[in-house]
């Protein structure tokens, strides 16, 4: 009798489990039949709020003929073969299009990325925690979670990390945050450049993996307004603007740099300095062979290796030297004609009559290695060039005239304090550190160094406005034995042709 009863209470219990585990797979099986009809209401729903919202939108007068027109379409999608099915399963589709579910479900860290982002956490500890902080964000025995609120990872590496800091760290101190970001990058890893963003209202640093510039881009002719240079390309990011690029066979919209000069430029003069062989020579050749297009150019090669050889005889050249007394003479010159050009201005201004075409025309004065020909000046015992720039940089504002100086880093300064002072266009090209960054463009940069710099990479400032990374385009000397010959034609057609002789007429000298 009690067997049986057994018996029976365990014949129960498996009919009352076995009910359960029916009851909750037609629950589910209810859920999965249920789930389209579910995306498609959702879906009408939508097409309905986007209907009501377009006919409130419509104006009253254009309610009648919008009617009529679709009217006029119901009926001749009736009169259609299949046309009444075929408009319903457009609908449907484009209900089911709209309402289906996204919102993905996310999934966290796996275990390789928990423990490189728990590795950032603790070695932020000695650098954002205090002994005194009664519920310190960052502890020894702390998580990751509770100071990370966003991240990314690609192929098991930090692409994008955002944490928070506490109030009381320093973030306006330049040392406390270039320690920061310094541990980030190495913790991130190295070979990468990355950027960091610092929101000092809501105590939050990003750090994000920078793509590398593209180095592919040469000497071409921009598409530029007058009194605009091309210095380089940047990221997409940094600048509203883009310009059609050919890089090889393909053309492309790339984020130049782009420097505005003449009259109304608030940064009329450019100072670059790197190291050698950064790319110097290269963004002056550059500057020159785009001013040519506007006007009057002037060559200095303090360097006197002969690089802007090609540019001489010309049209727009005004002369190409590189000794000691052909750039004296000529810098003479040039104080003299900016002088005429101001006093040309002022007397236009005076009478009301239009600035004369020969002082309207922008004469640029391009600058290679001034300090080079400063020591050589100096031990001749002759005036600094340097100083004889003095007249251009004050008054080429007003005059038209702008002047671009380069120069390597080491030579800072020797500069002339007129040419440090007046050249508020800056660039720095090459392997540097933040701190000589700084001191070129009165900031620090905003990016970590990269593994690998090519030449002409590195940073521009133009004025008081941001730091921009900047790769400046290839443009080689066209007479260097080592410059390919599809190179050497893209810097060669950019120049202004010879003049042609008239007929009858000598082309020999005197």
């Amino acid at each position: 009798m009690a067997r049986r009863s057994l018996t029976g209470i365990l014949s129960g219990r498996l009919s009352m489990a076995r009910g359960r585990d029916l009851a909750q797979a037609a629950a589910e099986g209810a859920g999965d039949v249920f789930h389209p009809v579910i995306t498609l209401t959702r879906g009408l729903r939508c097409q309905a709020a986007w209907l009501r919202a377009w006919w409130a939108r419509t104006p009253s007068d254009r309610r009648g003929p919008v009617l009529f027109l679709a009217a006029s379409a119901m009926l001749v999608v009736t009169l259609l073969p299949y046309g009444p099915a075929l408009v319903v399963l457009a609908v449907m589709g484009s209900a089911a299009w709209a309402g289906r579910d996204r919102n993905p479900v996310e999934t966290g860290p796996d275990d390789t990325e928990t423990a490189k982002l728990q590795a950032v956490y603790q070695a932020l500890v000695p650098y954002l925690s205090d002994p005194a902080d009664p519920k310190p964000l960052y502890a020894h025995d702390g998580s990751w979670e509770d100071a990370v609120t966003h991240y990314e990872f690609d192929d098991g590496r930090l692409v994008l990390l955002q944490v928070r800091y506490p109030a009381y760290f320093m973030d306006g101190d330049v040392e406390a945050r270039a320690r920061v970001e310094r541990l980030l990058h190495a913790k991130a890893g190295r070979g990468r450049e990355y950027r960091f963003d610092w929101n000092e209202e809501e105590n939050l640093v990003t750090l994000t993996a920078l793509p590398a510039l593209t180095t592919g881009i040469t000497a071409q002719r921009f598409v530029t307004a007058p009194g605009e240079t091309i210095l380089g390309f940047t990221d997409d990011d940094a600048v509203r603007l883009t310009i059609p690029v050919a890089e090889g066979e393909e053309t492309w919209d790339a984020p130049p740099v782009v420097w505005r000069t003449g009259p109304r430029s608030t940064e009329p003069h450019l100072l670059a300095v790197g190291r050698p062989g950064t790319g110097i020579t290269t963004l002056l050749r550059s500057i020159a062979l785009q001013a040519l297009h506007q006007g009057d150019v002037l060559v200095l090669d303090g360097a006197g290796t002969g690089e802007y050889a090609f540019l001489t005889g010309r049209p727009g050249v005004l002369a190409v030297e590189s000794g000691l007394a052909g750039t004296l003479a000529a810098l003479e010159w040039a104080a003299r004609e900016t002088e005429r050009r101001l006093i040309a201005v002022n007397r236009a201004r005076q009478t009301g009559r239009q600035t004369p075409q020969d002082a309207r025309t922008p004469m640029w004065i391009v600058v290679d290695r001034p300090t080079a020909l400063a020591h050589l000046a100096a031990a001749e015992g002759r005036p600094d060039p340097q100083e004889l720039l003095e007249v251009p940089l004050r008054h080429g504002r007003a005059a038209n005239v702008t002047v671009a100086v380069g120069d390597q880093i080491e030579a800072l300064e020797s500069l002339a304090l007129v040419v440090r002072a007046h050249t508020r266009a800056r660039v720095v090209l090459g392997q540097v550190s933040p701190a000589q960054v700084h001191a070129v463009l009165g900031l620090p940069p905003h990016t970590t160094p990269a593994a690998h710099i090519p030449a002409g990479r590195g940073y521009a400032r133009l004025g008081d406005g941001p730091v921009h990374r900047l790769q400046v385009p290839h443009t080689p000397d066209p007479h260097d034995e080592e410059t390919g010959q599809a190179h050497a034609q893209a810097v060669l057609s950019l120049l202004p042709a010879h003049p042609t002789p008239e007929p009858g007429t000598s082309t020999a000298g005197p």
